[in-house]
């Protein structure tokens, strides 16, 4: 694939961010703009390598054809490109762009060298797509009657209403927010993403005959919709029995919602935030143009500390440095990673190594170094004497000497303690809201997600099925697309086999 000797006359070059001091004064996309040259070039670095490992399970999820596409990309073939690549993902322009990119870390130059930028070829391919009118509506050419409701717009619902609406069922999708999208919406900040990237798709979805009901919550309280809302929240509340009844299937797909804690002295003070309701009120304003039916957590001129080294950490940071904040720490747990893999982090696993993204990028732009701190534990938050965060706590902790109540140990004297008027927590999700899962009497696994096998998707009760962050815990995009199709396959076999039993049925009555 690609050029035979590419991978021995190119060096990897990735798609340049913005310059940090430029992409600071906006919340517009910071990828620049790239010549086809550059791509072409880059796709020839793929290796006729024999046995694929990007497009494997190790690498790609959704088991995207990369070693195809970027050999078109090489010949510029870009239209057949695309066709390659939405044999696979549903969302490339998704993938293209938050996904942490799996199949580069198992890409099988990366044994001996820098491994392809498949991400970047990847984003490329479908904004070329739709540029040049190559993504259009298409509508299935028959429709079976069969009904489906999937509750949750991000990724995996997604995915599932586009495959179950190809198939020719009838879906619709509830979304208990003002608009579609889920976590692609308001869970990634828009220099990450542009909403419009994700309206573009919506749209075509309703286009193509899906349909999106927002501002519905699904609960499993009552048999009844009830809006217990105030009048100015104009959520309604609809039981999920109620969608039993006029529904032939239902996928879940509500993510893992509910947020870690982090339960020390001080937590009741204001000031304490979690992370997506911080994420999620700086995107609303920027769509409603500064009006939100709710204050924004605002980071300017505050010391902010934010709690967690993950990506949702990460665009925290990069969220409050375009607030204006005055300073920026970035607590994490665990010990500085290494910057080559270890032995016990081998080819084809997702290399564990220290990493600088655009969000570590900015802070240390704008206030002259890296932000985080590693292995640091907080102890205590401490009040301002007016109910509000003025400080936290800390100790450090060596990894290398486990204790008898945690796998490290605190480090004697080496209490700190940081000024901090805003605290973002980013800790992860412990697993979905179990209203629906309650009301139902649905099996969860010891992680309190819905119980589900992989491959089959179906829950514990007929007709219910259930996929992405609530089934499989929380994870990346590109795996959230990869259970909406296979939740969507399961779905098709599902209602097929209930359509035979009932022809059996007829059959007897002769």
């Amino acid at each position: 694939m690609g050029k035979p000797t590419g991978f021995k006359e190119y060096p990897r070059q990735t798609v340049p961010y913005a310059d940090p001091f430029e992409r600071l004064k906006s919340y517009q996309e910071f990828l620049a703009p790239v010549p086809e040259e550059h791509l072409k070039t880059q796709g020839a670095r793929c290796m006729d390598c024999g046995v694929p490992f990007c497009q494997s399970e190790t690498g790609c999820p959704v088991d995207n054809l990369i070693p195809e596409w970027n050999d078109l990309v090489y010949q510029g073939r870009w239209r057949e490109a695309l066709e390659r690549l939405h044999k696979t993902n549903n969302f490339p322009e998704f993938t293209g762009r938050v996904c942490p990119a799996p199949c580069e870390g198992a890409c099988v130059l990366g044994i001996t060298d820098l491994p392809v930028t498949i991400k970047n070829i990847e984003c490329a391919i479908i904004d070329r797509g739709f540029a040049e009118g190559w993504v259009t509506p298409k509508q299935p050419s028959h429709r079976t009657g069969k009904k489906i409701a999937v509750i949750g717009s991000g990724p995996a619902g997604l995915a599932a209403a586009d495959q179950l609406n190809r198939t020719g069922h009838n879906v619709t999708v509830f979304e208990r927010h003002d608009r579609v999208g889920g976590l692609l919406m308001y869970g990634i900040p828009n220099m990450k993403l542009d909403k419009s990237i994700v309206m573009r798709r919506v749209n075509l979805l309703q286009a193509e005959g899906v349909k999106f009901i927002t501002r519905t919550h699904i609960v499993g309280d009552d048999d009844t919709p009830v809006d217990s809302r105030p009048e100015n929240d104009a959520v309604t509340y609809l039981s999920i029995h109620i969608l039993r009844k006029d529904f032939d299937a239902i996928l879940l797909a509500c993510g893992a919602t509910r947020p870690r804690d982090l339960p020390i002295p001080g937590r009741q003070l204001d000031g304490i935030h979690y992370a997506m309701p911080f994420l999620h009120h700086n995107t609303q304003m920027l769509l409603d143009d500064g009006q939100v039916t709710t204050p924004l957590i605002s980071a300017r001129n505050r010391d902010v500390i934010v709690i967690g080294g993950g990506d949702t950490g990460n665009d925290c940071i990069g969220t409050a440095v375009r607030h204006g904040c005055k300073s920026l720490i970035n607590f994490e747990l665990l010990e500085r990673p290494p910057l080559q893999r270890t032995a016990g982090n081998p080819w084809p696993q997702w290399p564990r190594i220290f990493r600088t993204d655009y969000g570590h990028q900015e802070a240390a732009t704008r206030f002259g170094h890296d932000p985080r701190e590693f292995a640091i534990l907080a102890k205590a938050f401490i009040d301002d004497g007016h109910g509000h965060v003025a400080a936290i706590r800390t100790l450090r902790i060596d990894w290398s000497k486990p204790s008898d109540k945690a796998p490290f140990t605190e480090i004697a004297d080496s209490e700190t303690i940081y000024p901090a008027q805003l605290v973002l927590l980013a800790m992860g999700f412990l697993g979905p809201e179990q209203s629906i899962a309650s009301s139902l009497g649905l099996e969860t696994d010891n992680r309190s997600n819905f119980k589900a096998d992989y491959g089959h998707f179906a829950t514990s009760i007929p007709g219910i099925f259930a996929a992405g962050d609530c089934r499989r815990g929380q994870s990346l995009v590109v795996w959230a697309i990869a259970e909406g199709r296979g939740a969507a396959r399961a779905i098709d076999h599902y209602l097929s086999t209930q359509n035979l039993a009932a022809q059996d049925r007829a059959m007897t009555c002769f």
